[in-house]
């Protein structure tokens, strides 16, 4: 299948739900599958800025940020082995195998969502942990039922429950967030449409963040993603009452086949039509 930033995907399989463990004073799930992916998100942070801190500079940038992917990512494989030995796993770090298809729990996982900036010593990365779960109801199939983004360098963990209480529109410009090194060219006709300022940031999940901590307020992209850089992410942003879709306005599916999911928009629901119908008229 496709890889992102020259990685591939993984999908392996991997008991008992355990204590979460999040950063001091945030409030916990009492539900055991939000409160394990607030505890694996967090705790692999933890392990990545050990890394970095530790690291060497002699021994090299693109050493380290081999080395945070592959840490993270057999930090939190141990871990969901160990919690959930029966579900699949879909991670950016792993070989993909059909067998994730016909699972009824699937964990959508990126171990580092923003490698580039981790080995720079920025801040915008994080660690995605959701969990997908098969639903005969659902038109698409299933849903995600519980997700946690980490922020490492903020001390911060954003979880789909609990939900993120999102601050009140600023009275300033309309910010938007982009990539760092893909910027969309839907962006300038979204920025003209709400009179806003465009900011590049890494890390979807930072971007993401960025929305729902009120420091932008839209993130959109077009230039090719897949299902572990959003599924966190995106259920984050949903259970917190914000706007998240491809950019035409349809659902965002996971666990398909392809985990090929090349474009999104989360944004403020008070800005989605007006996002929409600019992204509508750019194409």
């Amino acid at each position: 299948m496709p890889a992102s930033h020259g990685h591939s995907s993984h999908a392996s399989h991997a008991s008992h739900g355990q204590h979460a463990h999040t950063p001091a004073g945030q409030p916990q799930s009492a539900h055991p599958d939000p409160a394990l992916a607030a505890r694996l998100a967090h705790e692999t942070g933890e392990v990545l800025l050990g890394l970095r801190r530790d690291w060497a500079p002699e021994a090299g940038t693109d050493q380290l940020r081999a080395a945070g992917d592959s840490t993270a990512h057999e930090q939190l494989m141990t871990a969901l082995s160990r919690a959930h030995p029966g579900d699949a796993v879909l991670s950016e770090e792993g070989a993909d195998t059909p067998e994730r298809l016909d699972a009824d729990r699937v964990w959508i996982v990126d171990p580092l969502d923003g490698t580039r900036e981790y080995g720079e010593g920025r801040g915008d990365w994080a660690v995605h942990v959701a969990l997908w779960v098969r639903d005969s109801s659902a038109d698409t199939g299933g849903h995600i039922a519980a997700a946690a983004v980490a922020l490492p360098v903020l001390g911060v963990t954003l979880t789909s429950d609990p939900q993120v209480v999102v601050p009140a529109l600023e009275d300033r410009p309309p910010i938007l967030v982009v990539s760092r090194s893909r910027p969309p060219h839907e962006a300038a006709a979204v920025v003209d449409a709400l009179g806003g300022e465009q900011r590049a940031m890494g890390s979807a999940g930072a971007k993401v963040a960025a929305v729902l901590r009120g420091e932008a307020d839209v993130y959109l992209h077009s230039g090719g993603q897949h299902e572990w850089d959003s599924a966190a992410p995106v259920a984050v942003a949903l259970a917190a009452g914000m706007h998240a879709s491809r950019l035409d306005g349809s659902p965002l599916v996971y666990n398909q086949p392809d985990p090929l999911l090349p474009d999104l928009l989360v944004c403020r629901q008070e800005l989605a039509d007006r996002v929409l119908t600019a992204l509508a008229k750019a194409h």
